[in-house]
């Protein structure tokens, strides 16, 4: 990797470079976040309360764990969206070398070198469609290493970790850290059994990464936590930067606490959504999907040899889904798009198995 591609900074969710829409409408399936937007007011946000400082730490992040999942608080070190928390802790922790799922969110590995820890990767394989090898596999690809990092549910393969295994994993290397994105997590039909938030406690090298950026559809407050044992978050502490949580986050993360009717509903519209599409396209020869555990769905087209056919179709059509052949295992033809409402979900299966059938036709 070279240091001009380690600093630059690239995000799906950003049509408007790639295909010059110049302010059209458009469908974006390319961001991986909630569909409905919570019933928060800015109450309470007036021109006193943005004149004050946060708190030094972002309280109100804590609050909202503390309240919601029971979690001590001093397990919950709130942080600017998941991702400081993925810069922070190879920084803070000083790891050597990690080993990474493959493919996987890019900002992992860049955050490994950024604080000079090398990195090796465990491959996710095409032919398994993606899915985590078996335990003994996974362990190992652990020696010489200081730490995983894995995600449940990973993106953007859609691929589970069963937290029975990550915990089994610990308990059978103690020296090494194990750090889990749970950044989808509360999209998955089993939370929050399957979350690690609880296990934290007895696992002190297990780290939880979490966010509330996707469930909550608010991106743009960058509102998560590292969810760790005290002693590892009184040493990560050491290590962050101050008021990283401005006020307004900390005042949403607290209004979240009354969203309960909203998480149902949520939850409910991705369950039957997500079976939805699962119908309608599995076993349609020209798109393949491949993982789905979370509310987006991994697939391949192969309907012909260059995705941009279809990236291209889709555009036209008002619809904009992410291009997945920048990640390494992904390069054949891999696009990812999110589960939305469900008329915008009807229109993006309608344009897919059109574009489908459109190049079937052409290749007779």
């Amino acid at each position: 990797m070279t240091r001009e591609n380690l600093y630059h900074h690239e995000h799906g969710g950003a049509p408007e470079r790639r295909f010059n829409l110049n302010g059209e409408p458009i469908l974006d399936f390319s961001v991986s976040i909630s569909p409905l937007s919570p019933p928060i007011t800015n109450a309470g946000l007036d021109t006193f309360s943005v004149h004050r400082y946060p708190s030094i730490d972002g309280n109100g992040i804590n609050d909202f764990y503390r309240e919601r999942y029971g979690l001590d608080q001093s397990t919950v070190l709130p942080v600017n969206g998941a991702i400081e928390g993925i810069y922070l802790i190879p920084r803070a922790l000083g790891i050597k070398k990690a080993a990474l799922l493959a493919p996987s969110f890019f900002d992992y590995e860049r955050a490994c070198r950024i604080a000079g820890t090398s990195v090796q990767f465990l491959k996710l394989e095409e032919h398994e469609r993606f899915m985590l090898p078996g335990i003994e596999t996974i362990a190992d690809n652990l020696r010489g290493v200081d730490a995983l990092v894995a995600a449940n549910p990973n993106n953007p393969t859609g691929t589970g970790f069963p937290k029975e295994i990550f915990l089994a994993l610990a308990s059978r290397f103690p020296e090494k850290w194990f750090i889990m994105d749970e950044a989808f997590i509360q999209f998955v039909d089993d939370f929050p059994d399957a979350s690690l938030m609880r296990d934290v406690r007895a696992m002190k090298n297990v780290i939880v990464v979490h966010s509330l950026t996707k469930f909550y559809a608010l991106p743009g407050l960058r509102l998560g936590a590292i969810i760790a044992h005290p002693e590892v978050n009184r040493f990560l502490l050491g290590y962050k930067e101050p008021w990283t949580i401005n006020i307004v986050a900390e005042k949403v993360a607290r209004d979240l606490l009354r969203c309960g009717d909203f998480e149902r509903e949520l939850r409910m519209l991705i369950a039957t959504e997500r079976a939805k599409i699962f119908r309608k396209l599995n076993g349609i020869p020209e798109i393949m999907l491949k993982g789905h555990a979370a509310n987006f769905f991994l697939a391949q087209w192969n309907a012909g040899p260059d995705l941009d056919d279809l990236l291209f179709y889709l555009v036209k059509k008002g619809i904009y889904v992410r291009d997945c052949r920048n990640f390494s295992g992904l390069e054949e033809n891999y696009f990812r798009f999110a589960v939305r409402k469900p008329e915008e979900n009807d229109y993006l299966l309608q344009q897919l198995m059109l574009a489908g059938r459109d190049a079937a036709a052409c290749a007779q």
